[in-house]
């Protein structure tokens, strides 16, 4: 949002960054401008394991328990395959350790079986064929985000060949974009299906087009700003996807991580103030940053944190037991950035060479390897293969339990001369804080609908441009029917009040249909009848629009406009939107009117078009009106009640619900606030038929 906080920035993120990590999907509506009434997303039921299935195998683990994979070759590179548990000896920090566990790995390119691999149809086939010691596990983190488009395409070949022609039909692989929700990554031995994936990869570095909802939240940020947010984005994905691999088994796992590099920091010249407008060509400049002491302790800052963003992949390398590949897709390059940036010969040699130092401390740090400044990446792929073809996997309880958060050291030795050794650098210890963490107790039970019903009128109350109400109800024909109404935040004392001239609106389904696009402007003052003449009056602006839509998925596209023209913010929500014609009971969302004194409540009372109110902060001299239908596929009698709730939940009143109508479906119910104390409250809206009510709350906040 444009003028907003580098805070809220950073709260998006992280809304990003728990998404990226779970594990089960749940969406809920909410919305940055306001909160709209929601049907949540339902997660599918998790599988179900039949009965007989094996239990799945368990490993030696604990706080301070270390495993190390350990390659062993000879002169010839030829792996050796005979040691034991005695051949090794294990140093932390230059203190001997005591092995407790060893296991080698040999696994064959060729097929062994004459029966064909099994195909991997379930999260359980997935589980048992990663646990087999004759497969091998893959995953390509392809990083958009940091690969220019060029580079892109000519990795796609290599990548497509090295899949055909040098893994084995039983192997398991994966891929993985930044954005990829962790819950679409599955490991596959449909080898095509990942080509077809790796095909469609376009590299994106340093183009800031949005091309998402989550990409039109920041569009108006700064390049410095979407940078960042990009780096946070990839290396989470890229832990995410670590731990995923970890989860799968013990053995070693390898991810071929296609990326030009990382860094927090951006040339003076193409630190433009928003990121997906056209860059200042007064900019670029290449000495501008020439003997600017203010551009070196930048680059220090930027240094430092990079270097602590890259710390916490190493750890969940290291503790998932997972090799990266750092392949570098600019082959053998000489330069960064291309001649008409403006940035200089010096600061261009730099970035280039500490972005390739980022990959080669990925690969390094997690015993993989760097395939940097190669024109033909074939061999560095193919040592992957062959790294995790044979290896030792030995495991040590560490003497020094350390828990300060520090990199330890691990040094491998084997007593038999002549041979080489390749193990990971070492690990990152748990911290105080992280042990805290791991014996906290059990996160508390979900939260109560009344939880959420309070949750939703404190998002409401922390809007920062606008506040939107969207509900649902029956539509003609199957559809549903869907209100969305907003309006500007209410102006606070000594902050200038939101210019805001509409909302545009595109409302489609998953499948791309469109059911509504259009500009929902602001509400327009209704001109005194001395000011118009009959043949020039013309009804009111409203901001309001309704429209029917197919039930199931929906997806709403806001883009917030200024008076002048130009796009203040963007956001992208997510519905269920409920069928009503299949449902044996339902409500309608139910829609709110308020009222100033008894006469505006019986002009309420006569008007069937009124606009819902969309706050819900109200004063003690306020009378609330609140609508709404009920629908019901049984003919048997229909029992409507309304009550009024404190904010824990408990009924302090029963409400009077009456029909508007003889034979009509919509109930309405008046609610004076005279009588409340200032605070939180809910109104209850329940209907059944014998003993299956349904339940709706709508809360709200009573001031003096």
């Amino acid at each position: 949002m444009q003028g907003s906080s580098s805070g809220s920035l950073a709260r998006r993120m992280n809304q990003l960054m728990s998404r990226i990590l779970n594990f089960s999907l749940f969406f809920v509506v909410s919305v940055h401008f306001g909160i709209g009434e929601a049907h949540q997303i339902q997660p599918p039921p998790p599988e179900q394991v039949q009965e007989g299935q094996a239990e799945q195998p368990v490993f030696r683990t604990g706080i301070n328990f270390v495993r190390v994979d350990v390659i062993v070759t000879d002169n010839d590179d030829n792996p050796v395959t005979d040691l034991t548990i005695e051949d090794f000896e294990v140093f932390e920090d230059g203190d001997l350790q005591t092995v407790e566990t060893l296991q080698f790995f040999e696994i064959s390119s060729i097929q062994s079986s004459s029966e064909p691999p099994r195909a991997i149809r379930s999260v359980y086939d997935e589980e048992i064929e990663a646990n087999r010691p004759d497969v091998r596990l893959f995953a390509f983190f392809m990083d958009d985000y940091h690969v220019r488009r060029g580079a892109g395409l000519r990795i796609i070949e290599p990548l497509v060949n090295f899949i055909r022609n040098d893994l084995s039909p039983s192997d398991l692989i994966a891929v993985m974009y930044p954005l990829t929700p962790l819950t679409d990554v599955r490991m596959t031995r449909n080898h095509e299906a990942i080509i077809d994936a790796i095909e469609k990869f376009r590299g994106r570095k340093y183009d800031h087009e949005p091309r998402n909802g989550f990409e039109m939240r920041y569009a108006s940020a700064s390049v410095e700003t979407v940078e960042m947010i990009r780096n946070e984005v990839s290396l989470t994905a890229l832990r995410a996807l670590m731990t995923r691999l970890g989860g799968l088994r013990e053995g070693r796992k390898s991810v071929i991580l296609v990326s030009e590099g990382y860094t927090n920091i951006v040339p003076p010249q193409l630190r433009n103030p928003i990121a997906s407008e056209f860059d200042n060509p007064r900019q670029r400049n290449p000495f501008i940053s020439s003997d600017d002491p203010r551009e070196s302790a930048r680059q220090m800052m930027a240094d430092v944190s990079i270097r602590t963003d890259l710390e916490r992949v190493f750890d969940t390398a290291n503790r998932n037991n997972t090799s990266i590949y750092a392949l570098d897709p600019r082959g053998l390059a000489s330069f960064e950035f291309d001649i008409d940036s403006g940035v200089g010969l010096t600061d261009d040699s730099n970035m280039l060479q500490s972005t390739m130092a980022t990959l080669r401390d990925l690969a390094e740090t997690t015993d993989g390897r760097a395939i940097v400044n190669r024109n033909d990446p074939t061999d560095g792929l193919r040592q992957a293969v062959r790294d995790s073809s044979a290896y030792y996997l030995l495991g040590y309880t560490s003497n020094d339990t350390p828990t300060d958060g520090r990199f330890h050291e691990i040094r491998v030795r084997v007593k038999r001369r002549g041979l080489d050794v390749r193990a990971r650098k070492g690990y990152w210890a748990l911290s105080e804080e992280d042990l805290e963490r791991l014996e906290a107790p059990a996160p508390a039970a979900a939260p109560s609908d009344v939880d959420l019903a309070l949750r939703v009128l404190e998002a409401r109350r922390n809007a920062t441009q606008i506040q939107t109400w969207i509900g649902t109800a029956k539509g003609n024909n199957g559809l549903s029917r869907m209100t969305f109404v907003w309006r500007p935040i209410p102006r606070v004392p000594g902050r200038a009040p939101m210019d805001v001239s509409g909302v545009e609106v595109v409302a489609r389904d998953e499948g791309g249909t469109t059911f509504f696009e259009g500009l929902v402007p602001a509400e327009t003052a209704i001109a005194s009848q001395s000011d118009l003449s009959p043949s020039t009056e013309e009804p009111p602006q409203l901001p309001i629009v309704t429209f029917d839509v197919e039930p199931g998925l929906l997806r709403l596209d806001l883009s917030i406009q200024g008076a002048d023209g130009r796009v203040l913010d963007n956001d992208v929500q997510n519905f269920t939107v409920p069928d009503f014609t299949e449902m044996d009971i339902a409500l309608s969302s139910a829609m709110v009117f308020r009222a100033s004194n008894a006469y505006e409540m019986r002009q309420l009372r006569t008007q069937s078009e009124a606009v819902p109110e969309i706050g819900r902060e109200f004063r003690r001299g306020d009378q609330l009106l609140i609508r709404f239908e009920t629908y019901a596929l049984s003919e048997a009698s229909l029992s409507v009640e309304a009550g009024l709730l404190n904010r824990a939940g408990d009924v302090m009143a029963k409400l009077p619900v009456v029909l508007t109508s003889a034979g009509s479906d919509f109930y309405e119910l008046g609610l004076p606030l005279a009588n409340l104390a200032p605070g939180e409250y809910l109104v209850e809206l329940t209907a059944s038929i014998g003993l299956e009510p349904v339940r709706q709350l709508i809360a709200f906040r009573v001031t003096s």
